[in-house]
Protein backbone atom coordinates (compact mmCIF):
# COMPACT_ATOMS: atom_id res chain seq x y z
CA UNK A 1 0.00 0.00 0.00
CA UNK A 2 1.38 3.22 -1.27
CA UNK A 3 1.30 6.54 0.49
CA UNK A 4 1.51 5.19 4.15
CA UNK A 5 4.20 6.61 5.56
CA UNK A 6 2.85 7.69 9.39
CA UNK A 7 -0.17 5.52 11.77
CA UNK A 8 -1.05 7.05 14.86
CA UNK A 9 -2.42 5.06 17.80
CA UNK A 10 -4.37 6.84 20.19
CA UNK A 11 -4.16 5.19 23.28
CA UNK A 12 -6.39 5.39 26.43
CA UNK A 13 -5.67 4.36 29.91
CA UNK A 14 -7.92 0.98 29.32
CA UNK A 15 -6.76 -2.42 30.60
CA UNK A 16 -3.47 -3.14 29.35
CA UNK A 17 -3.66 -6.36 27.92
CA UNK A 18 -5.92 -4.28 24.96
CA UNK A 19 -3.71 -1.33 25.35
CA UNK A 20 -0.75 -3.85 24.52
CA UNK A 21 -2.17 -5.63 21.74
CA UNK A 22 -3.37 -2.08 19.74
CA UNK A 23 -0.11 -1.18 19.82
CA UNK A 24 1.56 -4.42 18.96
CA UNK A 25 -0.71 -4.40 16.05
CA UNK A 26 -0.43 -0.87 14.83
CA UNK A 27 3.14 -1.79 15.28
CA UNK A 28 2.98 -4.54 12.55
CA UNK A 29 0.97 -2.47 10.26
CA UNK A 30 3.43 -0.06 10.48
CA UNK A 31 6.43 -2.43 9.81
CA UNK A 32 4.71 -4.04 6.82
CA UNK A 33 4.03 -0.83 5.16
CA UNK A 34 7.50 0.56 6.41
CA UNK A 35 5.97 3.97 7.91
CA UNK A 36 6.44 5.83 11.50
CA UNK A 37 4.26 5.40 14.37
CA UNK A 38 2.95 8.10 15.98
CA UNK A 39 1.40 6.49 19.71
CA UNK A 40 -0.73 9.30 21.56
CA UNK A 41 -2.80 9.88 24.98
CA UNK A 42 -4.38 12.73 25.26
CA UNK A 43 -4.84 14.43 29.33
CA UNK A 44 -8.78 15.52 29.07
CA UNK A 45 -8.83 19.15 30.15
CA UNK A 46 -12.02 18.43 31.55
CA UNK A 47 -10.12 16.47 34.33
CA UNK A 48 -7.53 19.21 34.58
CA UNK A 49 -10.41 22.20 35.07
CA UNK A 50 -12.30 19.88 37.94
CA UNK A 51 -8.84 20.10 39.53
CA UNK A 52 -8.28 23.79 39.29
CA UNK A 53 -11.93 24.34 40.46
CA UNK A 54 -11.19 21.82 43.27
CA UNK A 55 -8.03 24.33 44.08
CA UNK A 56 -10.02 27.47 44.06
CA UNK A 57 -12.16 26.01 46.68
CA UNK A 58 -9.73 26.03 49.26
CA UNK A 59 -8.36 22.08 48.99
CA UNK A 60 -4.52 21.59 48.49
CA UNK A 61 -4.58 20.09 44.92
CA UNK A 62 -2.36 21.81 41.89
CA UNK A 63 -3.37 21.58 38.16
CA UNK A 64 -0.33 22.12 37.01
CA UNK A 65 1.12 19.44 39.35
CA UNK A 66 -1.71 17.45 38.28
CA UNK A 67 -0.65 17.43 34.76
CA UNK A 68 3.13 16.93 35.37
CA UNK A 69 2.09 13.77 37.45
CA UNK A 70 -0.26 12.16 34.72
CA UNK A 71 1.98 12.61 32.15
CA UNK A 72 5.18 11.30 34.08
CA UNK A 73 2.69 8.36 34.54
CA UNK A 74 1.37 7.69 31.08
CA UNK A 75 4.89 8.63 29.54
CA UNK A 76 6.20 5.61 31.64
CA UNK A 77 3.24 3.32 30.99
CA UNK A 78 3.69 4.18 26.78
CA UNK A 79 7.76 3.43 27.12
CA UNK A 80 6.51 -0.28 28.28
CA UNK A 81 4.00 -1.15 25.94
CA UNK A 82 6.43 0.33 23.07
CA UNK A 83 9.02 -1.32 24.55
CA UNK A 84 6.78 -5.37 25.09
CA UNK A 85 5.16 -4.71 21.40
CA UNK A 86 9.08 -5.09 20.53
CA UNK A 87 9.02 -1.78 18.47
CA UNK A 88 12.24 0.04 17.28
CA UNK A 89 12.51 3.36 19.08
CA UNK A 90 13.35 5.46 15.93
CA UNK A 91 10.04 4.51 14.26
CA UNK A 92 8.13 4.99 16.92
CA UNK A 93 6.82 9.20 18.80
CA UNK A 94 4.98 9.12 21.71
CA UNK A 95 2.79 12.40 22.16
CA UNK A 96 1.01 13.35 25.62
CA UNK A 97 -1.19 16.39 24.77
CA UNK A 98 -3.85 18.08 26.94
CA UNK A 99 -6.93 19.57 25.77
CA UNK A 100 -10.44 18.18 24.38
CA UNK A 101 -9.21 14.90 23.28
CA UNK A 102 -11.28 14.48 19.59
CA UNK A 103 -10.14 17.98 19.08
CA UNK A 104 -6.35 17.27 19.59
CA UNK A 105 -6.65 14.01 18.27
CA UNK A 106 -7.52 16.05 15.26
CA UNK A 107 -5.12 18.43 15.04
CA UNK A 108 -2.34 15.90 15.53
CA UNK A 109 -3.51 13.64 12.14
CA UNK A 110 -3.21 17.14 10.45
CA UNK A 111 0.20 18.74 12.11
CA UNK A 112 1.91 15.41 12.36
CA UNK A 113 0.57 14.25 8.53
CA UNK A 114 -0.70 11.00 9.59
CA UNK A 115 -2.16 8.85 7.14
CA UNK A 116 -3.88 6.53 9.14
CA UNK A 117 -5.09 6.02 12.64
CA UNK A 118 -5.36 2.68 14.30
CA UNK A 119 -7.77 2.21 17.52
CA UNK A 120 -9.93 0.83 19.38
CA UNK A 121 -13.79 0.95 18.90
CA UNK A 122 -14.13 2.76 21.81
CA UNK A 123 -12.61 4.07 25.61
CA UNK A 124 -10.66 3.13 28.21
CA UNK A 125 -14.31 1.28 30.01
CA UNK A 126 -15.10 -1.03 27.29
CA UNK A 127 -18.73 0.52 27.81
CA UNK A 128 -20.39 0.78 24.91
CA UNK A 129 -21.66 3.90 23.74
CA UNK A 130 -21.97 5.49 27.93
CA UNK A 131 -21.51 8.92 26.31
CA UNK A 132 -23.28 9.50 22.97
CA UNK A 133 -20.35 10.77 21.10
CA UNK A 134 -17.47 8.94 22.39
CA UNK A 135 -14.27 10.00 21.41
CA UNK A 136 -13.77 7.10 19.07
CA UNK A 137 -17.03 7.53 17.10
CA UNK A 138 -16.61 11.15 16.86
CA UNK A 139 -12.78 10.36 14.89
CA UNK A 140 -14.28 7.73 13.19
CA UNK A 141 -17.10 10.14 11.47
CA UNK A 142 -14.72 13.20 11.45
CA UNK A 143 -11.03 12.03 10.19
CA UNK A 144 -9.92 13.19 7.43
CA UNK A 145 -7.57 10.19 6.87
CA UNK A 146 -8.47 6.18 7.15
CA UNK A 147 -9.61 4.82 10.52
CA UNK A 148 -8.74 0.66 11.16
CA UNK A 149 -10.60 -0.66 13.80
CA UNK A 150 -8.75 -2.82 16.15
CA UNK A 151 -9.99 -6.05 17.63
CA UNK A 152 -8.88 -7.93 20.47
CA UNK A 153 -9.44 -11.94 20.53
CA UNK A 154 -11.93 -11.14 23.01
CA UNK A 155 -13.91 -8.68 21.45
CA UNK A 156 -13.96 -10.52 18.44
CA UNK A 157 -15.22 -13.83 20.06
CA UNK A 158 -17.73 -12.00 21.84
CA UNK A 159 -18.90 -10.49 18.50
CA UNK A 160 -18.98 -13.81 17.02
CA UNK A 161 -21.05 -15.21 19.43
CA UNK A 162 -23.37 -11.98 19.11
CA UNK A 163 -23.68 -13.27 15.49
CA UNK A 164 -23.75 -16.66 14.95
CA UNK A 165 -26.30 -16.80 18.34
Amino acid sequence: MEGIRKILVPVALGPVEFTQGLVSYAGKLAKALEARLVVANIINSRDVDAIQRISSMGYDVDGEHYVSGIRSERESFLTDIIRKAGLDDQQVQTLIEVGNPIEQLLRIIVDEEVDMVVMGPKGATHLEHVLVGSVASKLFRRSPVTVVCYRDEKMADRLRKRITG
